[in-house]
């Protein structure tokens, strides 16, 4: 009888800004002076965004936040890459992309006050609402991607997830198809190596999520989710093959998660400060401002210049949130079907009848 024995895939992993500033300069890809401070940027923003969402519930004026702090980078550069036309299929903690992508910030803080109008996103927006099921996402990704492909069109799909959402049949299925039928689709997995409390070791005995891309006969790649240049670099790569026909690619993210899952979660209770700290040294904003610094494009006084001017623009998203008017009750049954069917019309009507009372 032959032994048998364990394949494991040999998936590229893509550094290109290591944790001190120090950049491969044959694999940077070609972003001017400007593009590099814009980045900054938005990276400085998302964790500003995010800060003050933490503060909000805390406060009592928001409901819960899965907070994406440490994952800027890898939202940042996935939305750089992107073009004006193509969609994202987020789940529940790509607030960062969502903004980035045009979807007003007070919407998405809506969205977490349990408020319907920030799942009823204007289609000019081209992105989905996001999606609490853990995994199901990824078929809406394959889907789209799909329709554009049988349409002709250049247009690309991107189906977002967690490292918990590859434990999903989901997953599974949504790249079976796609690389089945070529969608025009990239998977993008930012593994932040917590599903909740359970360690990625515990999810899975691959060495790494990429290499699942070759079961399914689409590309795969790891890069380092921590540096804006090589997820940006990773996901142009990908945008472009799709563009082209070549059909789907899966990005992992390698990453962390340095809050708690949410704000109804308490981190503390299963990972070490130790693990923590290895992580807060490769912060993705501290790397990228050390190559800003070196190239004499930052210093402490456009710091504090961007900081202010970010501050104002968050607390603008703050003021819009609470301007809203009262949302209704009944507004969770209005974005579900194109017409509503007898039993969940007769549900609204009986709970608008209650409230009314």
């Amino acid at each position: 009888m032959p032994r048998l024995t364990i394949h494991q895939a040999v998936t590229e992993r893509l550094e290109i800004l290591a944790p001190d500033g120090t950049l491969d300069e044959a694999m940077a890809p070609s972003l001017g002076g400007d593009e590099l401070v814009t980045l900054y940027g938005d990276m400085t923003l998302l964790r500003q965004f995010d800060d003050k969402a933490l503060k909000l519930q805390r406060q009592g004026r928001m409901g819960t936040w899965g907070s994406l702090r440490g994952q800027e980078a890898a939202q940042a550069g996935l939305a750089l890459a992107l073009g004006a036309d193509d969609w994202i299929v987020p789940s529940f903690r790509e607030h960062g992309l969502q903004l980035l992508r045009g979807v007003p910030g007070h919407l998405i803080y809506a969205f977490w006050k349990g408020d319907e109008r920030g799942a009823a996103l204007d289609p000019a927006w081209h992105c989905l609402p996001p999606s609490v099921p853990v995994g199901s996402q990824h078929l809406h990704g394959t889907g789209l991607g799909w329709g554009f492909r049988k349409r002709g069109l250049g247009t690309v799909a991107v189906a977002c997830g967690g490292d918990g959402s590859t434990s999903e049949g989901d997953f599974h299925e949504a790249l079976n198809f796609a690389g089945v039928f070529k969608a025009n689709t990239i998977f993008f997995i930012q593994n932040n190596q917590w599903a909740i409390s359970v360690p990625f070791h515990a999810q899975t005995a691959s060495t790494s999520i990429a290499q699942k891309a070759a079961a399914y006969g689409i590309a795969g790649v790891q890069v380092d989710g921590n540096d804006v240049l090589a997820v940006y670099a990773a996901a142009r790569e990908a945008v472009e093959r799709a563009r082209s026909g070549g059909g789907a690619t899966l990005i992992e993210a390698h990453t962390y998660r340095m809050q708690d899952h949410t704000t109804a979660d308490d981190a503390g209770r299963y990972r070490t400060p130790d693990d923590v700290a290895a992580w807060a040294a490769k912060d993705p904003l501290a790397r990228l401002r050390r190559l800003l610094e070196a190239r004499a494009l930052w210093d402490d006084a456009r710091e504090a210049a961007l900081l202010e001017q970010v501050d104002d623009r968050v607390e603008a998203m703050v003021q819009e949130l609470e301007a809203l008017p009262p949302p209704s009750p009944g507004d969770m049954f209005d974005h579900v079907y194109a017409q509503l069917p007898w039993n969940l019309a007769e549900q609204k009507a009986a709970l608008e009848k209650e409230v009314a009372a």
